[in-house]
C-alpha cells in the first residue's frame, strides 16, 4: 500500500473567487471552472506561493489522503469532505506511526500559514455563489458618482447597481463579482474583479433591490476603468455574493472596531448603515479609524461627520496634508490606546480590518504595543478573538 499522501485543497464555502491564488501560482496548479477554484494535485509542489496572497484563508486547506482528490470531484464541491480514514498498511505500520505520520505531514502543510477567520456567531447565514460565470446575473447601473475632489489624483466612485426581479441576498461585509467585457492579452474572456459591497442587505435604498459599490480607478485596471466609466442605465454582468466571514454580527451588545484606509471603507459604509437601520438607539458601539491621503481623497468624509459621535466615534488618519506630520492608521491607534486596550479585554468586541495591504502589518504592530502596554499578548488575545469570529482581515 502507498504510504498517505498530502493534498491541498481550497475550501469553496469560504473562496470568494478573486483568483488571485490562480494568478500568482508559478507552475500553474490552480486553476477553476463556473463553481469553484481547485487545486490540481498532479502539479502542486507546496510552494506556498498562494497561502499570503489569499484575502479568506480558504486556500489554506490541507487533506491527507490515501488517493488524491481529482479536479472533477473537486470541481463539484459544495463543502470540503471529511479527514478520510487512512487505514494501515501491511507492511508493520501500526495504527499510532500512521497517526504521527499523519500528524507530521499536515504540521508541514501548514507551516508557515497564517489563521482563518470564521464568521460572527451572531452574524445572519450568507448565500454564496448564487450567481457564477457560467451564470452571471444582469444588473443594470442607477448611478455613477465621483466621491473624491475633482482635482484630486484619487478617481473613487460610488456605483449603484439596480438587480431588478433577480435576487441578490448580499450581506454587509460581502463581495460580488464584475465581469469586463472583452479578452485579456492571450484571447480569454476576462476574469471577474471583486468589490465589496458597500450598502446594507435591504438596499442601498431601504426596500429597494439594489446595492452600491466602492470602486477606485487603476491606472492600468481593466476591470476598475471600466466600472468608473459605467453610465446610468447600462448593464453589467455580475457574479457572486461571495464571502461568508466577514459579516456584521447581529448581537446588539457587539463592539466594533473598523479599521480601514481608502476603499477599504466600503464595508464598514454597510455596516454603519445596518446598525443604523436595525439598532438607531444602540449608541456608542462603533469605532472608525479611516485613513487617506488627505480630506479630498477621504471616500464618503462628508456623509461620515453626519454620523453623529455619539453613535459612531470616528478618527481620521491623513498622511499628506500641508505643514502636518504624516498621521497612518496605526499612528491613531495608539493616540486611542485607552479606547482601544478597553476593546482587547472585551469578550463582545470585534476588528475588522479592510484595505491595502501595506497598512497590515502596521496596524498589527499598534494592537501588539497597546496590549503591551496593559501586561496583555496581543497575539494571544489576536488568535482567540479570530476562533471566536471576532477578528477579521480583508486586505489586498
Amino acid at each position: 500500500m502507498n504510504k498517505p499522501l498530502k493534498q491541498h485543497l481550497i475550501d469553496p464555502e469560504i473562496c470568494i473567487r478573486c483568483y488571485t491564488c490562480e494568478m500568482t501560482c508559478p507552475i500553474e496548479a490552480i486553476t477553476h471552472n463556473d463553481d469553484n477554484v481547485v487545486v490540481d494535485a498532479e502539479k502542486c509542489n507546496f510552494c506556498m506561493d498562494c497561502i499570503p496572497v489569499c484575502p479568506t484563508g480558504s486556500i489554506d486547506e490541507w487533506r491527507v489522503v490515501n488517493e488524491p482528490y481529482s479536479l472533477e470531484e473537486q470541481f463539484e464541491w459544495m463543502e470540503l469532505p471529511e479527514q478520510e480514514e487512512i487505514e494501515a498498511g501491511g507492511d508493520g505500520d501500526d495504527g499510532e506511526a500512521l497517526d504521527a505520520a499523519m500528524a507530521a505531514l499536515l504540521a508541514e502543510a501548514h507551516s508557515g500559514a497564517g489563521g482563518k477567520s470564521i464568521a460572527p456567531k451572531s452574524a445572519s447565514k450568507a448565500t454564496v455563489n448564487l450567481y457564477n460565470l457560467g451564470k452571471p446575473v444582469t444588473a443594470t447601473v442607477q448611478g455613477n458618482y465621483r466621491l473624491t475632489a475633482e482635482d484630486s489624483d484619487a478617481d473613487v466612485r460610488h456605483i449603484i447597481l439596480d438587480f431588478g426581479a433577480a435576487p441578490m441576498p448580499a450581506l454587509e461585509g460581502q463581495s460580488i463579482g464584475i465581469i469586463p467585457p472583452g479578452e485579456d492579452a492571450e484571447g480569454k474572456p476576462h476574469l471577474p474583479r471583486l468589490y465589496s459591497v458597500s450598502s446594507p442587505r435591504d438596499g442601498e435604498r431601504p426596500g429597494y433591490n439594489n446595492m452600491s459599490l466602492t470602486v477606485k480607478r487603476e491606472e492600468h485596471g481593466v476591470a476598475s476603468n471600466y466600472v468608473c466609466d459605467l453610465k446610468k442605465g447600462d448593464e453589467v454582468k455580475v457574479t457572486g455574493p461571495f464571502g461568508s466571514t466577514f459579516l456584521l454580527p447581529s448581537d446588539p451588545d457587539a463592539e466594533l472596531l473598523m479599521i480601514c484606509t481608502g476603499t477599504g471603507s466600503a464595508p464598514f459604509r454597510g455596516f454603519t448603515m445596518r446598525r443604523q437601520r436595525e439598532m438607531p438607539t444602540n449608541k456608542g458601539k462603533l469605532t472608525l479609524v479611516f485613513g487617506a491621503r488627505k480630506q479630498g481623497e477621504l471616500p464618503y468624509f462628508g456623509p461620515l461627520k453626519k454620523v453623529p459621535d455619539a453613535y459612531m466615534h470616528k478618527v481620521f488618519a491623513f498622511s499628506r496634508l500641508e505643514d502636518q506630520p504624516k498621521q497612518y492608521v496605526q499612528d491613531k491607534l495608539r493616540d486611542e490606546k485607552e479606547r482601544v486596550a478597553k476593546l482587547l479585554t472585551s469578550d463582545k468586541a470585534y476588528i475588522y480590518i479592510c484595505g491595502k495591504k501595506e497598512m497590515e502589518h502596521g496596524v498589527e504592530e499598534a494592537l501588539a504595543d497597546i496590549a503591551r502596554g496593559e501586561g496583555l499578548e496581543w497575539k494571544a488575545i489576536r488568535d482567540a478573538m479570530r476562533e471566536d469570529g471576532r477578528y477579521h482581515v480583508e486586505t489586498y
